[in-house]
């Protein structure tokens, strides 16, 4: 079987798999992504868990077309990474393509991880067969892709989709990227657990919060749902502006169940216009590996059309 490998590298977690001709997973794996090691540490990890499947893979009699990653941060052309947030200290700079192609000998390609994740969706998952779809995933960030016919939109910088820096009204907090009052500074997950801590909540994680939002703590469903609000906020200007034929949404924050969710769609029907308003607003298809799937057709898509 032809395959590719897909890697997904995140402020939290990185994850990879083996993916089929339709998309199919044939096996995964998740390790731990070594922020505050630093970037070689990071794309060692990358590198190794790719080598990792490739073995894997080879050994089950596949055919390994190449190795696509979608990554955090600002990606160029080239896979490198021109910018980044502090989420992943020193990762600017990083030429994460050549680090792949070296470690696996595969041709490989990198974009932004909601970039991949976009073209995961549109080939095979919540938005396959679409003329256009706005792709938003929250999670240690926020970001977002639209795919128009098939290709993304990235901009003359590869900047395009970057919805976690719009600016919102709010109390000057910082942003990751260097920014001010950005929605990543007051929705992304590590955010979230921030601003309810300094509420008077005890919380480690976004589980933790979610978890007292569950069991009816009303400071913690009140952060998940302002949370969600300001999501929602944001993605509807981003409708009005762009006017998609579906929305999917993604992400760990996303997944955290319809106290957060419930909000953002609230605020997409309350300020979208009539128009974006009725395209309908979906999660992705396989929501823990989804990335992963974009990220390995990369590579499948630009083996088929060779």
């Amino acid at each position: 079987m032809r395959v590719a490998i897909g890697v997904d590298v995140g402020g939290t977690k990185t994850a990879a798999g083996v993916v089929g001709p339709r998309g199919e997973l044939l096996r995964t794996t998740v390790r731990p992504t070594p922020a505050r090691a630093g970037a070689a540490a990071v794309l060692a990890t990358a590198c190794d868990v790719a080598a990792t499947l490739l073995a894997w893979a080879r050994g089950q009699g596949h055919d390994v077309v190449g190795c696509g990653a979608g990554v955090a941060g600002t990606v160029d052309l080239a896979g490198v990474i021109t910018h980044a947030t502090d989420a992943l200290p020193g990762w600017a700079g990083t030429d994460v393509a050549s680090a792949l192609a070296a470690a696996t000998g595969l041709p490989a390609r990198v974009v932004n991880d909601v970039h991949a994740l976009a073209l995961g969706e549109v080939r095979s998952g919540a938005a396959a067969g679409l003329p256009s779809a706005l792709v938003v995933a929250v999670g240690t960030g926020i970001g977002g892709a639209f795919v128009v016919g098939g290709e993304l939109v990235v901009g003359r910088t590869g900047t395009a989709g970057a919805i976690g820096h719009v600016p919102v009204v709010g109390e000057s907090r910082p942003c990751p990227c260097g920014g001010v009052d950005h929605l990543e500074a007051y929705a992304s997950g590590p955010a979230i657990v921030a601003r309810y801590r300094e509420r008077g909540g005890a919380a480690a994680r976004l589980e933790d919060v979610v978890a007292a939002a569950g069991a009816g703590v009303v400071l913690a469903r009140d952060a998940l749902a302002e949370a969600g609000a300001m999501i929602g906020y944001a993605v509807a200007g981003a409708m009005n502006l762009l006017d998609p034929h579906a929305v999917v949404l993604g992400g760990g924050v996303v997944n955290v169940g319809p106290m957060l969710l419930d909000a953002v769609r609230r605020e997409i029907a309350a300020s979208a216009l009539p128009g974006p308003r009725a395209v309908p607003v979906r999660t992705v298809a396989v929501p823990e590996y989804a990335n992963v799937i974009g990220a390995a057709s990369l590579v499948t898509l630009e083996t088929a059309s060779a």
